[in-house]
Parts: structure tokens; C-alpha cells; sequence
């Protein structure tokens, strides 16, 4: 491998949340080709290559898309970590064990007890923001390879992990940066700018629209160097559609999300993959000790939504626990692959906007394929077993199902708490509150350092 050595990036502080000046700023270093696999070192090398050296060429750019993956979905300090604890926090899926863990508690309890130092959501924050600014990197730098289908294949994971930085933050802040700036342009006195959350998964299904465009453009497929380096676990094609069809949801066009939902093939999977150097990251962090975070009962569903007696979710994902566990699931050990996106997400997603659009018997087919898919049917081994659906045919009572079967088929990915706002869910100070926040404040440090910065949320 060969020895890259560039300036470190912010390090992480006592309490796990970055020390740097700014957020934005902190994103600034290019931390993520150090992730790749590449001996690192502080820049007192003489033989040190610098940033812009490497993205000169192929074998730095791909270490670079390796590394952005990795800043993504490995790092303590990185979005998948962070997104999933913090959503599964805020929306009772997940308890803190260890009250002594004051940001996990504090992200717990939510409302004004979530401030802005919070470190958990500090670290969501930065991450993401580290994401986006080495996505721009692979964007703007893949010109620099001279083989065209390895050079669609950078720009084009550049498009992917830029847009699930955005979708990551939009989950959980009213307005995200969707770029970063420059060392000098930060020097000079420019800040990254606020974006309102829908305009920002806008901007997301576009980046993927571009990307599918690419890439089909050279083949539909990434090339033999990137695959040699990056790996074949992400099914591009299919992680770019279905990630169309996610933000589309999100950012409320309807028949945008349906036309994806129902072109990704269900049948093939896409990974973030880990192993003993690079380990599952909630597995690790949060739950090999039994003394960070547990799973709720129930999934800590209410009582009218909970799970079925012999629903196949509870024994996949909690043991068939009769009392808070150790989840399992994606997360029993440091090697477990966790999915950028699960079939039954694809299938709920065609299940809410037939009900959006009452179209109610469709919607009640999407949802059985759900029910009573068997772990046989589903690529990932997540059945449900359940019987049809024989609840009301109503908008509303199908829109409060496919809730519940969201919460149970798509556990910890990071998601319930946009479900839980988009599908009307109990809100803070509701009778029967479901989750403890709608939005999150902005980081302190953050504020503190970029006048952009919006004002915080109520709750």
C-alpha cells in the first residue's frame, strides 16, 4: 500500500465530539484517504504527497472513494453510527443503558435537554459534513483519470455519498449545508450556507439522477479498476434507484419515489462490509459492551402498533426478547455487513404512495408482500411471517401500518424519525409522544464560528 501522509484532520476530544473551530471547517482536512487502507503520519514526511497530488491521479481518487466509504459507514465519529443511535434514541427504538453516557442520555430525553454541545449529534453533524467535502473532491477530481468508465465510476460514487450525506442530515436538521468551501475560501471569510431540507433532497435526487445517467452511459456497470479497489458490495445501479425512490419520499414527490421503488431489483444486495480493522461500527461502539445502548421492547412501538405475536422482525433484530436485549440483526459482531437500503423499504415506500394517492388496494398488496414475506424471500433473510393484512382499508389506518412495518423491517437504518414526521406520529407534547424531538438544534461549535448558521429548532 502505499504511504500517504497528509495534515491531520480535527481529532476527537475526550467526549467523542471534534475539536475543531468549526464543523464546516473540520472538514476541511482530508481525512478520509487515510481511511483507505494507507499508512498515515502528521505531514513531517519528506516524502509526504500532498492532497492535490493524489487526486492527480487513479490510485489516489480510488483510495479516496475507499475512504469516503469508510468515513461514512466505519468511523465512530461518522454518519451510519451516529444517524442510527441518534434516531434510534429519539424515537424510543433504542435505550441508553448506562445513564452515566450524559450525550446518549441527553439525546434520549430529548426536547431542551438536547443542546447544542450534544457530542452524538455534533458527530452526525461533522461526519456528514466530512462526507460531503471528499464527495465534492471525487466530483470535481475525476477528470484526472484517463479511462473513462473508471473515471464515471469516481464521479459517479462521488453523486452517491454526496447525496447520503445530504439525505443523512436532512433526517434530522430543518436546513443543511449541501457543500462545503475551501481552506482558502474558509481563511478569506466564506461559510458554507444553509439549505432548506426539502430544496436539499432536491438537490440529493438530482445528484443521483446524474449519476444513473453516467453511469448508464458507460455501461451501466463501474469498472474493472474501481471494482478491484473499491469492491462490488454496493450494487450501484440499484443503490442509486433506490436512494431516488428514499429522498424522493422524503422531499414529498410521490411519483417520483414510486417510478424508483418499482425499478430496483429486489433481489440484489448492496453492503457497507466491515471486518476486523475497519469494524461494524454499531456493533463496536455501541452495543458489544452491553453498556452503551440496548434495543427497546417492542421496538418500543405503543401498544397499538406493536409488534404481532410471531412477527419474524422481533426474533431477527431483538432475539425474541421478552426484555430490553442486545440487538442483533446487522450488529452481533464486527464483521456483519450492514444494507444501504433493505427490499422492504423499496416495497413500503410503492405501499404509502398508492395510500397517499388512495389508491387503497394497491397499497394493502405492497404491504403484504411485507407481512408475509419469509425470510426465503428476502435477500437479506428478513422475513415477517405474518398473515395478510385485515385491518380497515383506510388512508389513514394503512398510513398508520406502514409505519409500524417500517419501524420493524427497517430497525436501526436511521429512518423512523422522518417516518414519524411525514406519516403524522404522535409529535413532543402530544398525548402518547412517539418521539422526543422533531428536529435537532445546530452544533454550538458550528454557530459559533459561521454566522450562516440557522436559529435552533423549538423541539
Amino acid at each position: 500500500m502505499p504511504r500517504f501522509t497528509f495534515a491531520r484532520p480535527a481529532r476527537a476530544g475526550a467526549s467523542g465530539s471534534l475539536t475543531a473551530g468549526s464543523l464546516t471547517l473540520a472538514a476541511l482536512a482530508l481525512g478520509s484517504v487515510a481511511l483507505a487502507g494507507c499508512e498515515t503520519t502528521v505531514d513531517s514526511n519528506p516524502n509526504a504527497i500532498t492532497e492535490e497530488q493524489a487526486l492527480r491521479n487513479q490510485e489516489g481518487l480510488l483510495g479516496l472513494v475507499v475512504g469516503t466509504r469508510r468515513a461514512y459507514a466505519t468511523s465512530p465519529l461518522g454518519c451510519l453510527y451516529n444517524a442510527a443511535v441518534a434516531d434510534g434514541l429519539t424515537t424510543r427504538g433504542l435505550y441508553v443503558i448506562n445513564t452515566g453516557n450524559g450525550d446518549l442520555a441527553a439525546i434520549e430525553a430529548g426536547g431542551q435537554t438536547l443542546g447544542p454541545a450534544n457530542a452524538i449529534a455534533s458527530n452526525l453533524f461533522a461526519g456528514c459534513t466530512f462526507v460531503l467535502k471528499d464527495a465534492g473532491l471525487l466530483i470535481d477530481n475525476a477528470k484526472n483519470i484517463a479511462d473513462p468508465v473508471t473515471q464515471a465510476s469516481v464521479q459517479v460514487h462521488g453523486h452517491l455519498f454526496k447525496a447520503l450525506a445530504i439525505g443523512t442530515l436532512a433526517a434530522f436538521y430543518e436546513q443543511v449545508p449541501t457543500s462545503t468551501v475551501t481552506a482558502a475560501g474558509y481563511l478569506s471569510g466564506e461559510r458554507v450556507t444553509f439549505t432548506p431540507r426539502v430544496a436539499a433532497l432536491t438537490q440529493a435526487v438530482t445528484l443521483l439522477r446524474d449519476a444513473r445517467t453516467l453511469l448508464d452511459a458507460n455501461g451501466g456497470v463501474t469498472s474493472v479498476a474501481f471494482n478491484a479497489r473499491a469492491g462490488t458490495a454496493i450494487d450501484t445501479k440499484n443503490t442509486l434507484t433506490a436512494l431516488i425512490a428514499r429522498y424522493s419520499l422524503m422531499a414529498g414527490d410521490l411519483d417520483g419515489a414510486l417510478a424508483a421503488a418499482l425499478a430496483v431489483d429486489l433481489t440484489k444486495r448492496s453492503t457497507f462490509t466491515f471486518d476486523a480493522q475497519n469494524p461494524n461500527p454499531l456493533f463496536r461502539s455501541g452495543l458489544v459492551s452491553a453498556n452503551v445502548v440496548g434495543g427497546a421492547v417492542g421496538f418500543g412501538l405503543p401498544a397499538a402498533i406493536a409488534p404481532e405475536a410471531g412477527d419474524g422482525r422481533t426474533a431477527f433484530y431483538l432475539g425474541n426478547a421478552n426484555a430490553a436485549i442486545r440487538v442483533t440483526g446487522f450488529f452481533k459482531n464486527d464483521a456483519d455487513p450492514i444494507p444501504v437500503y433493505l427490499p422492504g423499504e423499496m416495497l413500503l415506500i410503492q405501499a404509502e404512495v398508492h395510500a397517499r394517492q388512495n389508491r387503497l388496494a394497491d397499497a394493502v398488496t405492497a404491504i403484504n408482500r411485507v407481512r408475509t414475506k419469509t425470510v426465503a424471500l428476502d435477500v437479506f433473510g428478513v422475513g415477517a411471517n405474518l398473515p395478510a393484512y385485515s385491518g380497515p382499508v383506510t388512508q389513514g389506518a394503512l398510513l398508520a401500518e406502514i409505519f409500524r412495518q417500517r419501524a420493524l423491517e427497517l430497525y436501526l437504518q436511521g429512518l423512523r424519525l422522518e417516518d414519524g414526521r411525514r406519516l403524522g406520529r404522535p409529535a413532543p407534547g402530544a398525548a402518547g409522544a412517539e418521539r422526543t424531538r422533531n428536529f435537532y438544534p445546530y452544533p454550538q461549535v458550528e454557530r459559533d464560528n459561521n454566522a450562516s448558521t440557522p436559529a435552533d429548532p423549538a423541539g
